[in-house]
């Protein structure tokens, strides 16, 4: 395992320290803080299991009461960072995912980027490179998307560590973005990542592009500037000048990949057996940390097994328990559901008895006020007549005992109707269905509207019958009961239009019979379409009737399949109703 992965990791933890802007940071400037944060990075640095953990809880404690969610995630990575830096690779790996879930629980998009670097950091450390290359490039697409800028040029750097071997112009590219962004957000990184650019150069053999780069390095070092890659860029300027001896003893000195660097460079003298065993050594060494993770992991993974099993026996235990208990809750919520159920139709029923209740006593109200206000009027007037005729003191000529004896028999016809209604409405809505036959539209409606008239029931009007209907047109229906819908429609017809022509037409739609009663009389607004069909509704009181003619004709229609309504979308003049059968 190559030690320069755990540098580069604990260089990701500081850069993800940078606050977002709507974030209020003046606690950071506090003592209590600034406290709690060097204590934290003194046991990091120092690699002090008990200190570190102490001090991280307590500032993680502090960022939460301050409200910086950024910066309490920070520390959390920074727990991630120390795991690996120990080697604790399935650790790391737990609480990188444990981290993902809780910020996806929480709903914190935003933050999300810092689970998926983790995640590409320990696969990065585990040698999955492709993996760890897709998590980089997500979280730089996320940095993009959430305005992190500042933080990308890091996440390109770790980019560049991937690919600098198999692709060095993939590289190049890398390092010119990272540069860019840090021209506008941190210049001061831009001297560091030049000085990766330089050794891309070496490792691509171009020599005369790094010993420029090189160049500007001593001059930025003479500025007072400093890059973490400066010894590196030390020993292969040595290699490059031939002074391989210098550059061995440099190589020797560093922490980071000695044996690799020494190998490269007696490679680049030609001094292949002294190469050799360099990479012997660095390869010796790199399986010794890779034993030691994978014991590491393994030992994590036989740790949650073992708890594992136990939790699994106490989950087992505790599933049969609460089989049972479900099962008598099932039961008990059946036997409650059955009660509850009976009750709710019992009461439904009675609900439903009280509601005919109320609707027939609301009905019988209507009955008797519009009975007493309908009879009263016209028996009030025979009365009145009748004492006319009966007072010997008046003297009446012929033509006014004529128009006397015309309103008494007008106003006996009114009561009269009024019965006969009443009567019709009990007995038909009573009544089963008689036998229902084919009957010629045409020649029964002819029929119907010659008996209207030989009832008297025009008292003036006339009607105009046209139909569209062949003469062998048929309807399975009773001439009778066809009879008892159409004659409210036309008693309302000249109830609202004294004198005048009431038009009746019939056809055929979709194999069905429609006929259509119009009167030229005020109209009836379309909100009230259906109200008029409600029984003892009338709209205007001083017009002759119960109310129930209406009511009557659509139950007669719907009894047999057909329905009775307003035909909203007639302009007028008057109303028109539409029979469909």
């Amino acid at each position: 395992m190559n030690i320069t992965r755990y540098l580069l990791t604990v260089a990701l933890a500081c850069t993800l320290t940078a606050a977002p802007a709507e974030t209020a940071d003046d606690y950071k400037t506090s003592a209590e803080y600034l406290a709690l944060r060097d204590t934290m990075h003194k046991a990091f640095n120092d690699a002090d299991t008990a200190r570190f953990y102490r001090a991280v809880k307590k500032l993680k404690l502090y960022l939460l009461h301050q409200g910086d969610l950024h910066a309490y995630y920070t520390q959390r990575c920074n727990e991630i960072v120390f795991q690996l830096n120990r080697q604790n690779i399935f650790e790391a790996y737990k609480q990188a995912k444990q981290l993902s879930v809780e910020l996806t629980d929480r709903k914190l998009d935003k933050e999300m980027y810092m689970a998926i670097n983790m995640m590409g950091h320990i696969y990065h450390y585990s040698g999955n490179e492709e993996t760890a290359k897709q998590c980089f490039r997500e979280v730089i697409r996320r940095m993009e998307e959430e305005g992190y800028r500042e933080s990308e040029p890091a996440i390109y750097m770790n980019l560049v560590n991937i690919v600098i071997d198999e692709d060095p112009e993939e590289a190049l590219r890398l390092i010119d973005k990272a540069v860019e962004i840090s021209r506008e957000t941190a210049p001061d990184r831009v001297f560091d990542m030049e000085s990766r650019r330089t050794l891309a150069y070496y490792r691509m053999g171009d020599m005369p592009r790094f010993l420029e780069g090189y160049k500007a390095y001593r001059e930025g070092v003479a500025k007072g500037q400093n890059s973490v890659h400066g010894s590196l860029l030390e020993i292969y300027y040595l290699t490059s000048q031939g002074r391989y001896d210098e550059a061995i003893a440099k190589a020797r000195l560093r922490e980071n990949d000695p044996y690799e660097t020494m190998a490269d460079i007696y490679s680049q003298a030609g001094r292949w057996k002294e190469a050799y065993e360099a990479l012997k050594l660095g390869t010796a060494e790199s399986d010794s940390i890779n034993s030691v993770i994978l014991s590491s992991s393994m030992q994590g993974i036989q740790e949650e097994l073992a708890v594992y099993d136990v939790e699994r026996r106490a989950e087992r235990t505790k599933l049969y328990a609460l089989f049972t208990i479900v099962v008598l809750l099932v039961l008990l919520v059946v036997a409650l559901a059955y009660i509850m159920r009976s009750r709710r139709r019992h009461l439904r029923e009675i609900q439903k008895a009280y509601d005919r209740v109320l609707e027939s006593d609301r009905m019988k109200t209507l009955f008797m006020q519009n009975v007493s206000h309908e009879v009263r009027t016209p028996l009030n007037i025979i009365s009145g007549f009748a004492q006319v005729f009966a007072d010997p003191d008046y003297q009446l000529s012929a033509e006014e005992r004529q128009r006397i004896a015309e309103t008494v028999t007008h106003n006996t016809h009114i009561i009269t109707t009024m019965i006969n209604e009443v009567l019709d409405l009990s007995a038909y809505e009573s009544a089963a269905e008689g036998d229902m036959v084919p009957i010629a539209c045409n020649r029964a409606l002819r029929r119907i509207i010659d008996d209207f008239g030989k009832e008297d029931r025009l008292q003036g009007n006339t009607i105009d019958f046209q139909t569209t209907l062949d003469d062998a047109f048929t309807v399975v229906a009773q001439e009778e009961l066809l009879k008892r819908i159409l004659l409210p429609l036309v008693d309302n017809a000249v109830k609202n239009d004294p004198g005048g022509c009431i038009e009746v037409r019939a056809m055929a739609e979709d194999k069905r019979l429609v006929i259509t009663v119009r009167d030229h009389g005020k109209g009836v607004p379309a909100d009230e379409a259906e109200h008029i069909f409600e029984r003892f509704v009338k709209l205007d009181n001083f017009k002759e009737g119960l109310g129930i003619g209406l009511p009557f004709s659509r139950t007669m229609a719907r009894r047999i399949g057909g329905d009775v309504t307003l035909d909203t979308a007639f302009d007028g003049p008057g109303a028109r109703f539409r029979v469909v059968i």
